[in-house]
């Protein structure tokens, strides 16, 4: 008996071939020169009048030949199709997560389907945002996001000092010289918010997808390997359109 895989596997060399010859086909039907045949033979008005030989070009395309050959390549495709969707509409999997069933008899069309956004999912979730490593996290509840611990910085200010060289005396001014010094004015008190999360959690989740992905797959392949029954629906067609 036939199995769901096999028939996959073949279909898509059975598409490209019945392309081709579909293809040739409707070139050849195009030419009219191969189409076309001509038998002609000559006779001299007496019997002293030159003799020239007959002339004939055979046919070389018959278009009922044409369609009868495209329609057996193609009656091969329409089959394989039609066996392969009818399989589809009962080949089902389970999948199995850590022993548990997640999803029950899935149909294998739609466990392709899941194949292929878990990929995206994978891509999704190894790009989330990680938190800095260089500070320590904790979650804040009423910010609803991860919050550093309270650090607290000074902050000064540059105040002018006057430094007296020489005192004044009554006939010279006193000799100041100004200078800046750093006087502490306030405190900054800061703490810092991210919405990003901890590795940990990121690498919990790449752990899950993954998982799933190794699961749908496994889903995937005891789907297809279900037995089909071989479906003729390509002749019916056929005969109805050229019989």
């Amino acid at each position: 008996m036939t199995k769901l895989n096999q028939i996959i596997a073949i279909e898509k060399g059975v598409k490209t071939t019945s392309f081709q010859e579909l293809t040739e086909a409707h070139q050849l039907l195009q030419k009219p020169a191969l189409l076309s045949g001509i038998s002609r033979t000559y006779r001299p008005k007496d019997e002293e009048g030159e003799q020239l030989p007959p002339e004939s070009t055979r046919v070389q395309v018959r278009a009922e030949e044409v369609i009868r050959q495209t329609s057996a390549t193609l009656t091969r495709l329409f089959d394989v199709t039609a066996t392969k969707e009818w399989a589809n509409c009962k080949a089902k999997g389970d999948v199995l997560v850590d022993g548990t069933v997640l999803l029950k008899e899935v149909p294998a069309t739609y466990l392709l389907f899941l194949e292929k956004q878990l990929v995206d999912m994978h891509t999704f979730i190894k790009k989330l945002p990680a938190l800095d490593n260089a500070e320590t996290w904790e979650f804040d509840a009423s910010a609803d996001t991860f919050a550093t611990e309270q650090v607290q910085t000074v902050r000064t200010k540059k105040i002018p000092r006057n430094h007296v060289k020489a005192e004044a005396t009554e006939h010279h001014p006193a000799q100041v010289d100004v200078y800046f010094e750093d006087v502490v004015v306030g405190t900054w008190r800061t703490v810092k918010f991210s919405g990003a999360l901890p590795a940990r959690r990121i690498n919990e989740l790449l752990e899950r997808v993954e998982k799933l992905q190794q699961a749908v797959k496994f889903a995937r392949e005891e789907a297809n390997n279900s037995e089909v029954e071989d479906q003729k629906m390509g002749g019916k067609v056929f005969q109805y359109l050229f019989g």
